[in-house]
């Protein structure tokens, strides 16, 4: 179990900087991974796929098949259907509903293909990941699938592939500031109900990566993007899902969706900034940009 801790943690932050030096070389001032932030600074995009590959080499070595190709599949997707966004962008329409109303009017926009790509990408890694005997309950107790209706297992099918996908959006919502999306990521892993051969080895894939990327995003040199904040979301989403029991996931799936359609009426930088505690967290190691 150490070993495999220690590898995943390896590999997500030399997965991180082995892209980054290959991206930075090539492109680091090139006009399409260069961006303007909150503050009026540019800054570049080449965290994102750097996240991405970091995560994707440390969940190559989740022990478990069905959770390494849930992995793969729903981290690889979200960031592949957020690099399409960052660096193929058309369409001037933003946020959840934007992109459906885009697509109401017969508007196919990049990032209306991120919005139907990843709940499909996610409910075909829950597909995986919930077929087979092995379940794991709220405190990672095992569970027989005996007497399960084929509709209850659609069901937790797809309540599993929203907790993914919602996890993946969610995550994407709080790429406003520096550091913040990481931080947000760091805290969901370090307070998830952990199962032993479930989730360390992916949590600390993504603890490797982050820690990778966290000067530079705290310096707000870079930023993760769609690419790197979609694919972050999904790893921790598949976490998840799959630690939790059918009735966590449910609960999991409706603070998500509650957050989600809030993000339409309400900024969470404007919250963030007036709770104390939050205000403290979301500032603490970022420099003033």
């Amino acid at each position: 179990m150490i070993r495999s801790i220690v590898s995943s943690a390896v590999a997500g932050l030399a997965g991180f900087a082995a892209t980054k030096a290959v991206l930075r070389s090539r492109l680091r001032t090139h006009d399409s991974v260069v961006r303007t932030n909150h503050a009026g600074r540019e800054v570049s995009l080449i965290e994102g796929p750097a996240v991405t590959a970091g995560l994707l080499a440390g969940g190559l070595l989740i022990e478990d098949p069905r959770q390494r190709a849930a992995t793969l599949l729903a981290t690889g997707a979200a960031g592949s259907l957020g690099a399409v966004d960052d660096f193929c962008e058309s369409g001037t329409s933003k946020g959840l509903r934007g992109h459906l109303s885009a697509l109401a009017r017969g508007e196919i926009t990049t990032g209306a293909i991120k919005v139907a790509g990843i709940p499909l990408a996610s409910i075909a890694a829950a597909a995986i990941l919930r077929t087979g005997s092995r379940r794991t309950g709220l405190f990672g107790c095992a569970r027989p699938d005996e007497g399960i209706s084929w509709a209850a297992k659609a069901c937790d099918i797809v309540v599993t592939g929203g907790v993914i996908a919602g996890s993946a959006n969610l995550f994407n919502l709080l790429d406003l500031r520096p550091g913040r999306t990481l931080k947000a990521g760091l805290l969901t892993v370090a307070f998830a109900d952990h199962v032993h051969g479930v989730s360390w080895a992916p949590a600390t894939a993504i603890a490797g990566a982050s820690a990778a990327a966290w000067p530079d995003d705290l310096a707000g040199e870079v930023m993760l993007g769609d690419t790197g904040a979609n694919a972050l979301g999904a790893a921790i989403g598949t976490i998840l899902a799959e630690t939790a029991d059918p009735v966590g996931r449910r609960i999991i799936l409706a603070v998500l969706a509650g957050l989600t359609l809030a993000s339409e009426k309400v900024s969470f930088t404007s919250v963030i900034e007036a709770t104390p505690g939050l205000r403290e967290i979301d500032s603490f190691g970022r420099e003033d940009v």
